[in-house]
């Protein structure tokens, strides 16, 4: 028998059923004027359209230990679901058939269902390269209208609403770093707002929300989402916020203060300051400074250096490395970002200057840790080049 009528059901966030606004509208009406239990048990149903569900099943789902004659409620249930999926799709006649002990959807009937398409995009998605991946999460988090069938408070409705809200947080986490990388910062605020509101306490939803509000010249943001962050993090979890959201806070703090504008955005500040010291990051935002430093020199023809510095592994103890970490620290102008690269080995920008002021500042880092450690037998070596701006066509492609 083929298929004649097609049957779309919502269950992410608010129970809805129909093609158009219109026909939404009016099936919600019917819906809320049903008892609780009916709409559960017709929800119950529709989730399990693909098999036939056994009268004993039915049973133990909504009668179990509570009722004198399940099966009369049972079939007192099932007039009453017939009845309101009649007045809910008046020309599909038969919708529920009862075969031998069990119910089974009518097979010229096809029910359309929100989480099912949800959870092939999900899937779809960890099979494809990376421009398809992203599509296909971008569509998946767009789906997810909230959680699975709210306000059913029953057991089997709560495990199954667990099971979605996992696969939602996990598909806005797999997408946000493919949107960063595009540059699509607005999206990614978008989808970390949602996310943040289902599960606070992923990091990853405030750090990546942090970064596109700073790669948007939006320091002021970034420190709200974080006071918002550390807030709840310590009512809920008597916990302080992990190093990651740290030092975004100080990246965005050392921002507003200098007034940088959006084609500044990420040119941190040369001058001293009394009691100032450079700005160490993960080497994933030391990445993005750099590009948007790369954009900036563009357009100022102002000159920027990387250097490179490294303890030879065979002479440096471990203690070298934290000593040589404190005296990037405390010798580099405030605001210079750096990364470490691996152990012993280190990363840092120096904008403003070119390849001989770098050579010098590195003449100086050195000088600064032998006068320091008068002791130590670490040998620094040095490796210094000029950031290079993006061409115009490196820009318009990012």
């Amino acid at each position: 028998m083929g298929i004649r009528e097609v049957f779309h059901f919502e269950l992410l966030g608010a129970f809805s059923c129909g093609s158009t606004e219109e026909e939404k509208t009016k099936n919600s009406e019917l819906i809320n004027g049903m008892g609780k239990k009916v709409r559960s048990f017709l929800q119950y149903l529709i989730v399990n359209h693909t098999r036939s569900v056994s009268s004993e099943e039915l049973i133990d789902q909504f009668w179990a230990d509570n009722s004198r004659n399940p099966a009369n409620a049972l079939r007192n249930m099932l007039f009453k679901a017939r009845q309101l999926l009649r007045e809910m799709f008046p020309e599909g006649e038969d919708v529920l058939l009862t075969l031998q002990d069990c119910y089974s959807w009518n097979p010229a009937i096809r029910l359309s269902l929100d989480v099912e398409e949800f959870e092939e995009l999900c899937v779809r998605a960890r099979e494809e390269a990376e421009e398809e991946r992203c599509s296909l999460l971008r569509q998946a988090v767009a789906l997810y209208g909230g959680e699975f069938l709210a306000g059913n408070d029953a057991e089997w409705a709560r495990t199954q609403r667990q099971y979605y809200q996992t696969l939602y947080l996990d598909s806005c986490k797999a997408v946000l770093p493919l949107l960063h990388k595009k540059g699509q910062f607005v999206e990614v605020i978008s989808i970390c707002s949602h996310a943040y509101a289902v599960d606070f306490s992923m990091e990853d939803f405030t750090a990546y929300q942090m970064e596109a509000h700073i790669a948007l010249g939006q320091p002021g943001q970034a420190m709200e989402k974080y006071r918002a962050f550390k807030e709840r993090m310590q009512k809920e979890f008597g916990m302080q916020p992990p190093e990651r959201i740290e030092q975004l806070y100080t990246l965005a703090d050392g921002l507003r203060k200098k007034g940088m504008d959006d084609e500044d955005i990420l040119r941190l500040v040369c001058e001293e300051e009394p009691d100032g010291q450079a700005f160490f990051c993960t080497f994933s935002t030391f990445q993005s400074i750099v590009a948007l430093e790369k954009r900036h020199i563009r357009r100022s023809g102002e000159a920027a250096s990387l250097v490179i510095i490294s303890l030879e592994s065979e002479r440096a103890p471990t203690t070298d490395s934290r000593r040589m970490e404190h005296i990037l620290m405390e010798k580099l102008r405030t605001g210079d970002p750096i990364a470490r690269l691996e152990a012993g080995s280190y990363i840092f920008m120096l904008t403003g200057a070119c390849v001989e002021d770098a050579r010098i500042v590195a003449g100086r880092i050195d000088s600064a840790f032998h006068r320091t450690y008068r002791h130590s037998k670490a040998r620094l070596t040095f490796q210094v080049t000029d950031l290079k701006p993006y061409s115009r066509a490196e820009e318009s492609s990012l």
